[in-house]
């Protein structure tokens, strides 16, 4: 992905798109810091300046990051408590709530369809606050209401100040996206 360069305001989304392989997902894993940026710097301009841009994300990726043993509101504990360092259950309350699954709160997060555990790592989003959402194939699994409710939820975010990178073979349904398109055909 040699010369990729963008730049995202508060508020704004940047939608990632180009064929499987064109580097999506290795530029959103480097971006959280799951990968080292082959050169280049990445920083958030206006964050705190020892903060590295990766605890000023959420990542959500292809896998849901979902303990099929832990029941959902479990789930969401660790991420609030991982994320934040401490975990609210007001805000658990709200991420199932937010994510309609309030109902299955309780239930253990094996038993979920793929839509509803898809849902569950997506719900994270809400239980800490991270300026920069990170989301690679957000709507895999989600029905045409799970996808409509994630981009109100991301449209709230980045009315709020927020900014979201998206990577994604579908529209996400915004109002407002830059698109960066990646690999052979970009």
């Amino acid at each position: 992905m040699p010369g990729v360069s963008f730049r995202l305001a508060p508020g704004e989304v940047l939608q990632l798109t180009g064929p499987n392989g064109a580097g999506k997902t290795t530029l959103m894993r480097a971006i959280a810091g799951f990968l080292p940026a082959a050169s280049g710097v990445l920083r958030v301009e206006g964050g705190p300046a020892d903060t590295p841009v990766s605890e000023l994300c959420h990542y959500v990726g292809h896998l849901n990051g979902v303990k099929g043993k832990q029941t959902i509101a479990e789930n969401l504990t660790f991420w609030g408590r991982y994320l934040s360092g401490l975990a609210d259950a007001s805000r658990v309350a709200a991420a199932l709530e937010a994510f309609g699954l309030s109902p299955l709160a309780n239930i253990p997060a094996g038993y979920l369809s793929a839509g509803q555990k898809r849902r569950a790592g997506l719900a994270r989003l809400l239980v800490a606050d991270r300026p920069v959402w990170l989301l690679d194939e957000p709507t895999v699994s989600l029905d045409a209401g799970s996808t409509e409710l994630l981009a109100g939820l991301i449209t709230t975010h980045v009315a709020g100040g927020g900014q979201v990178i998206a990577a994604t073979h579908i529209p996400l349904g915004l109002a407002a996206v830059t698109e960066l398109k990646l690999g052979a055909a970009a």
